[in-house]
Formats: C-alpha cells, sequence, structure tokens
C-alpha cells in the first residue's frame, strides 16, 4: 500500500530543524549518561544489598519491553509525535522526584518502575521525528545524532567529577536537572504533524508482520544477539560499584565509562574500512569472542597488578563487545530483511535484546553478592551460548531476503 501524500503544510521545513534536533539528542542522553553508571552507587549508598539492586534495575527492563512499543504506537497515532515527547519528558521530570522520597526499597522500586515507563519511549521518539525530517527535507541524521553520544560522554565523565565532590546523594539530582533540560528542549521540538506511517517499535506493525519473519535466520540471529548483548548485564550493573570497592575515585569511573563509548565510536567510524567486508556471522563472532575476553580480563587486572591502564584497556575492548554486536545486528537486518519489514524486524530485536538483559540483570545482583568481582566469569558461558545461536544462524542462512 502506498503512503500518503504530505499535505502542503508538512512539505514546509521547520525552521532550523537540524539545530532543534541536534539540541534534543543534545539533552536526550544525559539522564541517561548519570543513570547507568551511578545509580547503582547511589541505589549500594542508601543502603541495598546486591540483589536488591539487581531487582531495581531489571524489573524496569522487564516492564518496557512491553510498555515501549504501546507508547511508540501512541505516538504513531498522535496529532503530533512532538507533543507526545514532551508529555513523556515532563512525566519523567515529575516521576524522577519520587528519589528525594524517603529511599525505602519498595519506593525506589515502585519510582523506576513507573518512570521507566515514560522515560525509555523517548530515545526512539526523538529518532522517529528526526528520521521524518530526513524523510521530508534531506536532512542529515548522523549530524544530529552525534549530540547524542557527545552529551552521553559529558554526562559519564562530568558525572565522575560532580560525584567526587558531592558523593552519590548528587545522582538524583543530576537526573531531575537533566530532565528538566531536556523538557526545556522538547519544547523546541519542530512540528512535522501526524506521521504517514508507523514508527519502527510499532505494536501494530509487530503484530501483523512478525509471523513473517518466524523463519530459522532471524530467530537464532536475533536471539544470538540477544544474548551476547545480555553478558554485559554483570558489567552494566556492578562494575561502578566494583571499581569503589578497590578505591577507584568518582572521577576515574565517569573516565572508564566514557573511555568504553569513545571506542564505541571509534568503531563506528572505522567499521566501514575495515570489516565491511566480513559477514554478518563474522562480525557477530568477533562481538561473541570479544565479549568472552573483557569476561576473562576484568576479575585479572587489579590481582595481576595491571591498575587503572588495564581497566582502560578491557574497556577498549567495548568497541569489539558492543559497537560489533549493533551494527551486525542492523547489517544483518538491511541485507535480508525486506524493507516493509524492517519495522517488525527491530521490534522483534528489540524485545529479544530487552528481555534477555533484564534476566541477566536480576541473576547478577546474587553472583555480585557472593562472587564479587569473579562473576564475570559467569558471564562467559552466557557469551558462548549466544555465539552457539549465531552458529545456528549462519546453518541456516537464506539465499535471498526473507520476510516478503
Amino acid at each position: 500500500m502506498s503512503l500518503p501524500q504530505l499535505s502542503p503544510e508538512q512539505l514546509v521545513k521547520p525552521r532550523h530543524f537540524e539545530l532543534r534536533m541536534s539540541l534534543i539528542f543534545a539533552t536526550l542522553f544525559v539522564p541517561l549518561g548519570t543513570h547507568l553508571p551511578y545509580f547503582p552507587l547511589w541505589l549500594q549508598a542508601k543502603g541495598f544489598h546486591a540483589e536488591q539492586i539487581a531487582v531495581i534495575l531489571a524489573a524496569p527492563m522487564f516492564l518496557r519491553v512491553v510498555t515501549t512499543p504501546l507508547l511508540t504506537a501512541l505516538a504513531d497515532r498522535a496529532r503530533d509525535r512532538a507533543d507526545v515527547y514532551v508529555a513523556l519528558m515532563a512525566a519523567s521530570l515529575l516521576l524522577s522526584a519520587g528519589y528525594f522520597l524517603t529511599p525505602t526499597y519498595a519506593m525506589v522500586l515502585a519510582v523506576s518502575l513507573a518512570l521507566t515507563i515514560v522515560w525509555t519511549p523517548h530515545s526512539p521518539i526523538a529518532d522517529s521525528l528526526a528520521l521524518s525530517g530526513v524523510r521530508r527535507f534531506g536532512s542529515n541524521y548522523t549530524s544530529m545524532r552525534k549530540w547524542g553520544s557527545i552529551s552521553y560522554l559529558f554526562a559519564n565523565i562530568a558525572g565522575g567529577f560532580i560525584l567526587s565532590v558531592t558523593g552519590s546523594q548528587a545522582v538524583p539530582v543530576i537526573i531531575l536537572v537533566a530532565f528538566a533540560a531536556a523538557l526545556a528542549a522538547g519544547l523546541l521540538a519542530p512540528r512535522l504533524g501526524r506521521p504517514r506511517r508507523a514508527s519502527p517499535l510499532s505494536a501494530t506493525d509487530i503484530q501483523h508482520s512478525a509471523p513473517k519473519l518466524l523463519n530459522p535466520y532471524f530467530l537464532y540471529f536475533s536471539t544470538g544477539v540477544g544474548v551476547i548483548t545480555a553478558s554485559h548485564a554483570f558489567l552494566y550493573g556492578f562494575v561502578s560499584i566494583y571499581w569503589k570497592s578497590i578505591g577507584l575515585g568518582d572521577s576515574v569511573v565517569g573516565l572508564l565509562w566514557a573511555w568504553g563509548v569513545v571506542s564505541e565510536v571509534c568503531m563506528f567510524m572505522m567499521f566501514t574500512r575495515f570489516f565491511d567486508r566480513f559477514s554478518v556471522v563474522s562480525v557477530m563472532v568477533m562481538a561473541g569472542i570479544g565479549s568472552i575476553v573483557r569476561w576473562i580480563a576484568f576479575p585479572l587486572v587489579w590481582p595481576l597488578g595491571l591498575g587503572i591502564p588495564g581497566f582502560f584497556a578491557v574497556q577498549s575492548l567495548h568497541s569489539v563487545s558492543v559497537a560489533l554486536g549493533l551494527i551486525g545486528l542492523q547489517k544483518m537486518i538491511g541485507e535480508t530483511i525486506s524493507e516493509e519489514r524492517t519495522g517488525a524486524a527491530q521490534g522483534i530485536a528489540y524485545f529479544s535484546n530487552g528481555f534477555f538483559m533484564a534476566v541477566v540483570t536480576l541473576a547478577s545482583g546474587p553472583l555480585y553478592d557472593r562472587l564479587g568481582v569473579d562473576g564475570f566469569f559467569a558471564m562467559i558461558p552466557i557469551a558462548l551460548i549466544g555465539l552457539a545461536l549465531i552458529g545456528l544462524a549462519a546453518r541456516s542462512a537464506p539465499e535471498r531476503r526473507i520476510g516478503r
């Protein structure tokens, strides 16, 4: 079915479209760049033990797998996606203030669950606005989106230096202020009118298109990527706590997180030149092996006396274990899934990543409680399972595009 024609109003490019979207991306990732590395430290400072921290981190992951497609579908039907974005950002600002209430386990868990419902759709809705500008006005997506990566790096580094002065009690303050800035930027979001077709995470598209994607290659591959990605759950949930436990300062922790992102961005820049000739299976095998090497090395850095430089070296593997995984998944979808099924494929891959990440995050709390940093060794068999699934995908690879 062909797309409806754009109205004359929709063909008019909003003033400073690229600048306004760049500002949205620049503010969008600051809360995440603070929450991911430092929220576990705040939880620990409030007296929560490892298993409680794991539940507080994992429960929202299970929830958002269900709620995010529903809210992005709502944005597709709204008069303007920007209005939904502003409403969700305002709700995020309001709910993030809940962390200033008495931090009981039940209260923090409830706030985290409520917050994830309205927070997680920010990025796909912002992407939808930017991509509409790409289609209608020929805007450059990467020139707008790069400011999100830059702001995420800034949040990693600046957050570490702030916490080195104030302590972890500043984490809710930084998140609240970051949401306030993102809301202010959201009010400037360009209005583009009703979208012409569903966004990549539309629940309707998933329901109608998913059955045609239920073939061995796609399912093995997307599940394998999800499992390899999930092997990073122990890192995301507890590495900051571990680094602090061996005496590293908050500023160093922030720099270590930022270095991982820098290495990821470098891989994005180098991939076409050095890795584009490899098959998607080879790319994912490299990502899986990089993950295994990372989980072997992490517990050995400090006992072997490699110190902070050793952690920076291991963090450089983020370019392999994470960046190649992200690129490999998109490369597989681009090469084997027909355009009209791409949205459904993205939705299924999102579900796979989110579900397995939540499961392993939940298990990471007891692992850290009992094993400490040696819990990284438990991530090795998880990555191996992911590699086995990629191997099964390779055996069932199609000779033509699927999903038609």
